[in-house]
């Protein structure tokens, strides 16, 4: 389902994905940038979010450059089992995101920690409160980075 959005919702989402202002009140920078109202891009920026367009706003940071570990994982989740895995998935505070593939392993997602041994306990986690055994961590050998940024 599409959600209405006007050319100021674009300027705004457009806005927020690069150089977030570090201010004591951000919302207002980007506002008197956009010729609006600190009031206006909160309310939009809020709508945004409960909609499900925004899912955070938060900073991005390079795991290793910060002392931590991060990596990709998989599993083979029986489609019953899904609802389940992805809200315990959730629930680690480490786990930036997870989603669906049509594959039989079907549920990806990332995971950040402090070590490896950490990750590897936290899945061990996951399987014992699932039931979900066949779990892959697939750490990286080699990073490729790309911006994501999304021109509305």
């Amino acid at each position: 389902m599409a959600i209405e959005m006007d050319e100021l919702d674009k300027t705004i989402l457009n806005r927020i994905q690069t150089r977030f202002p570090l201010t004591p009140r951000p919302f207002e920078s980007i506002a008197r940038e956009l010729g609006t109202t600190e009031a206006d891009v909160l309310a939009r920026v809020s709508r945004l979010k409960e909609t499900g367009i925004i899912r955070r706003i938060g900073g991005n940071f390079v795991p290793g450059k910060v002392g931590f570990v991060s990596t990709l994982c998989t599993a083979q989740v029986p489609e019953e089992k899904v609802e389940l895995f992805a809200r315990t998935v959730n629930t680690f505070s480490g786990v930036t995101h997870n989603y669906l593939r049509e594959n039989s392993f079907n549920v990806w997602f990332t995971f950040i920690a402090p070590s490896m041994d950490v990750i590897r306990d936290n899945l061990a986690r996951i399987a014992e409160k699932t039931g979900v055994k066949r779990i892959l961590n697939l750490p990286a050998t080699h990073v490729f980075k790309i911006k994501a940024k999304f021109d509305l």
